[in-house]
């Protein structure tokens, strides 16, 4: 997670992206979607006590750089939803905690 923490503290801008350039980074982010002014993705686990390992684990991260996701959990499947509040929308961070989300998701076998 240590380029995570460096991009997102040091590197990126948190102004709102245009519609189109977001759509142009969703791209890059296979299975997120657009809902709104928001990315947002269903992970799922093998069990609960992975989608809580999951949801720890991204916590930690997301507390070192001060940019939370909203998080769902039902049973084994966990919904990520990232967007910039005090922006209105979609920032670069939003973008590079999707991908980090998804890196750590695969990392713990979710599908």
């Amino acid at each position: 997670m240590g380029w995570f923490l460096e991009a997102l503290t040091y590197a990126l801008p948190m102004t709102k992206i245009s519609g189109d350039e977001a759509r142009q980074q969703l791209q890059a982010l296979a299975g997120w979607a657009l809902e709104g002014e928001a990315l947002k993705r269903q992970f799922t686990f093998a069990g609960f006590p992975d989608a809580v390992a999951f949801i720890v684990r991204l916590g930690f991260a997301a507390e070192a750089v001060d940019h939370h996701p909203d998080l769902l959990v039902n049973y084994k499947r966990v919904t990520v939803t990232y967007s910039t509040h005090s922006e209105g929308g979609l920032t670069e961070k939003d973008f590079a905690g999707a991908k980090e989300a998804t890196s750590l998701a695969m990392t713990m076998g979710a599908k």
